[in-house]
């Protein structure tokens, strides 16, 4: 599992070590965005939530993990996302056991605040491809992707105000969850200030000394 708060590049990382490993990458965040875009029942609840930078009720997210789970039956697998809460994270050992299946690593990847709000509130995102930008990278009044064209745009909940409130509710609420791994003796911290290989290099370092 990968852990850690908004901007952290879980996403990223995520994607590399899904390459190199072949697991199967499971994120709440990309499945609940495009259930809000599909205007699905489970889309149109999680939204008002995602809006206003707040968690989206435990039953839905377990759900949705559980459903994902069950689908890509034995192949390994990579959570990016989820749990969020100590709840969470007692029903997923819950299912998990339920399926013969268990969790063997969590990397929570560690960003200073005020870097996670200028990474967040500088995104943009092309709404046809869902390529990822920043505003630091993207040449002065430009406004299209470079790969399909789309006109950029920033997610709702990526203006200043709600970055804070989804960093204020991940501090009260899910940070928690590292103490629960913590405990379970599972649990690596990683600097993820630096360069994606930078930080891919770190992460790889605590996966092989914890296999050692």
């Amino acid at each position: 599992m990968l852990f850690g708060p908004p901007g952290a590049g879980k996403g990223t990382q995520a994607e590399l070590i899904e390459k190199k490993f072949g697991t199967v990458h499971i994120s709440t965040g990309d499945i609940l965005r495009d259930a809000v875009a599909n205007g699905s029942e489970i889309g149109r609840l999680a939204k008002s939530y995602m809006n206003r930078g707040e968690l989206v009720p435990d039953k839905v997210a377990i759900d949705i993990v559980i459903a994902k789970l069950q689908e890509i039956g034995e192949k390994g697998f990579l959570l990016d996302g989820f749990p969020r809460t100590v709840a969470q994270a007692e029903a997923l050992d819950k299912a998990l056991m339920a399926n013969n299946l268990a969790l063997e690593r969590v990397i929570s990847l560690d960003v200073p605040e005020e870097e996670l709000v200028r990474r967040l509130s500088g995104r943009r995102v092309c709404p046809g491809c869902g390529a990822i930008y920043h505003i630091d990278n993207i040449p002065d009044g430009a406004v299209n992707c470079t790969s399909c064209g789309g006109v950029l745009m920033q997610r709702a909940d990526d203006n200043s105000e709600s970055v804070r409130n989804r960093l204020r509710v991940y501090n009260e609420q899910t940070s928690p969850v590292l103490d629960y791994y913590r405990s379970q003796g599972i649990l690596s911290e990683v600097d993820a200030v630096g360069t994606v290989e930078e930080v891919f290099d770190r992460l790889m370092e605590a996966l092989c000394s914890d296999k050692a």
